[in-house]
């Protein structure tokens, strides 16, 4: 599964770098201590007491699923019969299953060659989602039938068997009936052993209307009239192979589809509304490029004959991974030759590669359990970069990958509520809680190390190994180290045991000092915290496996070891005086690096004569933010770095740059010097934004476009006079008709022209929005409305953000664009949702969606006192699936409150001076 990304500005960065003196040092401890003991006295430093919860019962097992489903689509309800062919392993008198609203009719068993056994009673266990079938008489073991009838409804959650709201072309509303079952939810369209090792086969028939397209995971291999009903056909799909509950699929509804095959001869088509073919072209190439990389990458062909993807209106997460019938939101699908932008297509590229991922890691070889949930998401949110660089090596995409997956895994990890990647995991609401930065994005990171640590020949082996073992069964984290370690010969669980069964990654500490020709380097390893350095008696150790690289030739590893000690001695053979000395090259360890003073002096040039490569830089700014934040640098350095960033042509170095600006932004907003920030954005950003201009020159690429979207984009929200203007004129020749903004440059110039406008702007705006046929182009002007400043037009922007206007799924963009765009934003954002708590609540039953608004909503404050605020309301409002994501953030308003009483004063002090230099000169 894909979860939709956050707003990169708001859901990113806050970690950091430098050896500071004895009596600093004791001064940062104390600090670090006396924010522990806030987190105390908040009730903050510990997860509640986990839900008492059991697996479901060994005693009987499905071996194949016959189900039969009829979906109404005008009163939203479902009729289900099941034919489960069952193994009673000991005799009972009960059948415990799961069930989530859903009514059973009536229930029996046959016994294989014996006579029928009507069930008396149903025992509904509501809190745990399971159903207990009692019987007469004891089941003997062997083979039977369990038949049950029963009836549910087609929700409006996005979970389960759901309803999905879209327009025809002629404007009617209709809707769709479609599933999104994990990781709990297929127990809500028919009675099931809904856990991933319980595997079967499934026969699936769809009872619906003949005008209708339906799918399931397999080929259709029947479609006949139904008996009772001339306007109803049955549709028989063939049989599954052995899977997991959460993988099965249906659809039923209008749509069109283009389709290929890959070269494999594999049936690849893709699902678009009507009238939208033409959109599903791009996805359709990227597939069908793709199906043939992973089955060549595993050496394990594709299992099924066909592969569906379909562009589905309501949908919660970004995508997900049925087998044979992978579901996405549309904007993670559809591409529109004239008005996607390049994001939108490089995000394409991305999920489609994580779904297809998926099809052999996660469905052909599933997790055992969801505490290796992490194996799945991890490794998919990892090979779906290596699937991207493979069909368009000019995305640059891995320097991409470390701003958008590894720095936000340690951005989260740092902070004291952070997990291990393996969590231990019982009660289905825990399971949602799981589906974060850890599991996908450290996950992917790790995963990106050790692929680096064996080498791409011996990961491929061992991969191929682990599926060809496991094919059609589950297993868990262990076996995977073992299949790699035997096709490496490393000692891959030791090493691995250490990033996924603890929480945390270390900072290590380095300096160095020449010895004739050579460099002697002195390394140690701590636990990085977000909050300052470690204290504690037993720090955590990791085994770390260190590169090193020199500006001798700085894409060259001169030195590869594994730290497996708390400090380590080596010695760098034949480097001379001048020459710099760089630890973690590509930024492929899982780890921050602290140069001693020396050491980074050395390293500054490189930033300005780009001699140092771009994910280098990109890395070495990202743990200077981080130092600084965490209180063991001083902010005023970092701002002293990044203006060394002046001849920076990389966009992934930019993006990740005002990233970082951006969160500064947001702490200093709470002063009185918000001013001063955007003076000093301006600045750094403007020789860039002079350089690039409005329009695509000859010969420029997809990097070009990103780039010039994000730094047009950042200087219209800093007030920049020319780019306002500029951005002013080309929004009125667009809405008059004129001259149509080309897609890459309408987000940043939406958001100028709102963030400097008035009432006029917004009604405008929000005509657009009406007007826009495309769901990629009502998501983008959503994801801009709070940058409007006017207390009264936050207000509309809030009530329009729960109108009809606004998908269920997309609410949540409009209201974290609010929190995020202004200090009085963020005030009004959480009153709105104290205010609106329970409609928002039910709207999402608890999925990862209402942890994704909390973060947005409340992460920019910087006040002690509104931790306290935030973690009272949620104690009187639970919300279970977001209790960790709670304490995160509560967490993270404290820490930007130290930081800004920590460093508030020196950052002035150092803009008022920049703001001097000129007139002194």
């Amino acid at each position: 599964m894909w979860l939709a990304a956050a707003a990169p500005s708001l859901a990113r960065r806050l970690l950091f770098l430098g050896p500071p003196p004895p009596p600093l040092l004791l001064l940062l401890l104390s600090r670090s201590s006396r924010r522990r003991h806030r987190l105390h006295s908040l009730g903050l430093a510990a997860m509640p007491e986990k839900r008492p919860f059991e697996r479901l019962p060994a005693d009987v097992s499905p071996i194949n699923y016959s189900l039969c489903l009829k979906p109404d689509l005008l009163d939203f309800t479902f009729e289900g019969k099941l034919e489960a062919a069952a193994q009673v392993r000991q005799a009972t008198n009960q059948i415990v299953m799961n069930c989530a609203d859903i009514d059973i009719i009536t229930a029996s068993y046959v016994p294989e060659g014996d006579e029928e056994i009507h069930a008396t009673g149903f025992n509904y266990q509501n809190e745990d989602e399971k159903v207990t079938l009692s019987f007469p008489s004891t089941l003997q073991p062997g083979t039977g039938t369990l038949k049950i009838d029963f009836v549910g409804e087609l929700n409006d959650k996005m979970k389960g068997f759901y309803r999905s709201k879209y327009t025809t072309p002629s404007g009617e509303v209709r809707y769709a009936a479609v599933t999104q079952f994990e990781a709990t939810d297929a127990r809500r369209a028919f009675p099931c052993w809904d856990e991933p090792a319980i595997k079967a086969t499934f026969d699936i028939s769809l009872v619906v209307p003949k005008d209708r397209v339906a799918l399931s995971n397999m080929n259709v291999v029947d479609r006949k009239p139904y008996p009772d009903d001339e306007n109803v056909v049955e549709v028989k799909f063939a049989r599954t192979p052995v899977m997991s509950t959460y993988l099965v699929a249906f659809v039923v509804g209008e749509y069109d589809f283009v389709e290929t095959r890959s070269k494999d001869g594999v049936c690849v088509r893709v699902y678009t509304p009507v009238g939208k073919a033409e959109q599903g072209k791009f996805a359709l190439e990227v597939a069908a490029k793709t199906l043939p990389f992973y089955k060549d990458y595993f050496n394990v062909p594709y299992p099924l004959p066909k592969i569906d993807l379909i562009a589905i209106a309501d949908f919660a997460a970004g995508a997900m991974e049925n087998w044979g019938l992978v579901t996405y939101r549309e904007t993670a699908l559809l591409i529109d030759p004239k008005n996607s932008c390049s994001s939108s297509r490089q995000w394409v590229a991305l999920v489609v590669g994580h779904e297809l991922a998926h099809q052999w890691f996660g469905n052909l070889v599933t997790m055992e359990w969801w505490t290796h949930l992490w194996l799945n998401e991890g490794f998919a949110s990892w090979i779906e970069y290596l699937c991207v660089d493979h069909c368009f090596p000019e995305y640059d995409i891995w320097t991409q990958f470390v701003s958008a997956d590894y720095t936000r895994a340690q951005e989260l990890d740092a902070l004291d509520n952070s997990h291990p990647i393996e969590v231990s995991v019982g009660h289905p609401s825990e399971v949602d809680e799981i589906f974060d930065a850890i599991s996908y994005s450290k996950g992917a990171s790790v995963i990106r190390m050790l692929h680096d640590y064996i080498g791409d020949k011996d990961f491929k082996k061992g991969m191929n190994m682990y599926l060809t073992k496991f094919q059609q069964k589950n297993a868990a984290t262990e076996d995977l180290w073992e299949s790699l370690e035997s096709a490496s010969g490393k000692p891959i669980a030791a090493v691995m045991n250490t990033w996924t069964k603890q929480m945390g990654f270390p900072l290590i500490y380095v300096e160095a000092e020449q010895v004739e020709d050579d460099r002697l380097l002195k390394l140690s390893q701590r636990k990085f915290c977000a909050s300052g350095p470690y204290v504690g008696e037993d720090c955590p150790q990791w085994m770390v496996p260190i590169t090193v690289s020199t500006s001798e030739d700085p894409n060259y590893v001169k030195l590869k070891i594994l730290m497996d000690k708390p400090e380590m001695n080596v010695v760098l053979k034949n480097v001379k005086p001048d020459q710099w000395v760089k630890l973690n090259l590509g930024t492929v360890g899982f780890y921050r690096t602290q140069y001693s003073a020396a050491m980074l002096e050395s390293l500054l040039p490189g930033i300005r004569d780009l001699s140092l490569p771009p994910v280098d830089r990109l890395g070495l700014q990202n743990d200077l933010f981080s130092l600084a934040r965490a209180g063991i640098i001083s902010t005023v350095e970092v701002l002293k770095v990044m203006e060394a960033f002046v001849n920076e042509p990389n966009y992934t170095v930019w993006s990740d740059l005002s990233c970082n600006l951006g969160i500064l932004s947001t702490l200093l907003s709470h002063t009185d010097f918000y001013e001063e920030i955007q003076e000093f954005v301006k600045d750094v950003f403007s020789p860039i934004g002079e350089r690039l201009g409005w329009d695509p020159k000859p010969g420029e690429g997809h990097l070009d476009a990103l780039l010039r979207g994000l730094v047009l984009g950042k200087l219209g929200k800093a007030g920049h006079k020319t780019t306002l203007e500029e951005a002013r004129r080309r929004f009125k020749d667009h809405v008059e008709g004129k001259q149509v903004l080309s897609a890459d440059l309408r987000s940043p110039v939406y958001l100028t022209v709102l963030k400097h406008g008035d009432g006029t702007t917004l009604d405008v705006m929000l005509k657009l929005h009406k007007q826009a046929d495309m769901q990629e182009e009502k998501n983008r002007i959503e994801r801009v409305l709070g940058a409007t400043l006017s207390p009264e037009l936050i207000q509309k922007v809030l009530t329009f953000a729960l109108s009809e206007e606004v998908r269920p799924q997309d609410t949540v963009s409009v209201i974290g664009g609010v929190a995020g765009g202004s200090k009085h934003g963020r005030k009004a954002a959480w009153k709105f949702i104290k205010d609106n708590w329970e409609e928002l609540y039910n709207r999402y039953q608890g999925g990862f969606l209402i942890s994704r608004l909390i973060k947005l909503s409340v992460e920019g404050f910087a006040v002690d006192k509104m931790a306290g605020e935030v973690k009272a309301f949620f104690e009187s409002h639970p919300a279970p699936s977001a209790e960790r994501t709670i304490q995160q953030c509560c967490e993270n308003i404290l820490l930007n409150a130290a930081w800004l009483k920590r460093d508030a004063e020196s950052i002035h002090q150092y803009l008022l001076q920049r703001k001097a230099l000129p007139a002194t000169a």
